[in-house]
């Protein structure tokens, strides 16, 4: 029986970003501070595709607070200092945040895309 990412909690089964934060679950980490990890993502949609997830755990972008300010903003900050390291911060690439479940949001853990690497066509 395949179960969706989505219902991940409600097989007994904690947070899988919260997991993969805690090295319980082993991934191709490309950068980790105090605050977030940084790592491949397992279904790559472009040549670079890494996921930028806090260490805190925030359901989604609907969930943030104002104390969570600061930290967005490290996530964005790091997410161009990646793409300058992996040399596609002049061709350009894409930062997404999904919110909830008609916008593809597969885990409840906020999370940003970067997509690059590749020409990519705007997606509606």
């Amino acid at each position: 029986m395949s179960i969706g990412l989505q219902n991940f909690k409600f097989f007994g089964m904690s947070c899988l970003f919260c997991r993969i934060v805690k090295k319980e679950i082993p991934s191709q980490f490309v950068y980790e501070d105090e605050q977030m990890v940084v790592f491949k993502d397992v279904k790559p949609k472009a040549r670079v595709h890494l996921l930028i997830v806090p260490k805190k755990h925030i359901d989604s972008i609907a969930a943030l607070t104002k104390e969570d300010i600061n930290l967005v903003g490290q996530l964005i900050w790091q997410a161009k200092k990646i793409a300058e390291e992996f040399k596609i911060a002049k061709s350009g690439y894409k930062l997404i945040f999904n919110t909830g479940l008609d916008s593809g949001q597969a885990i409840n853990h906020l999370h940003l895309h970067l997509l690059g690497g590749e020409r990519m066509e705007w997606i509606v």
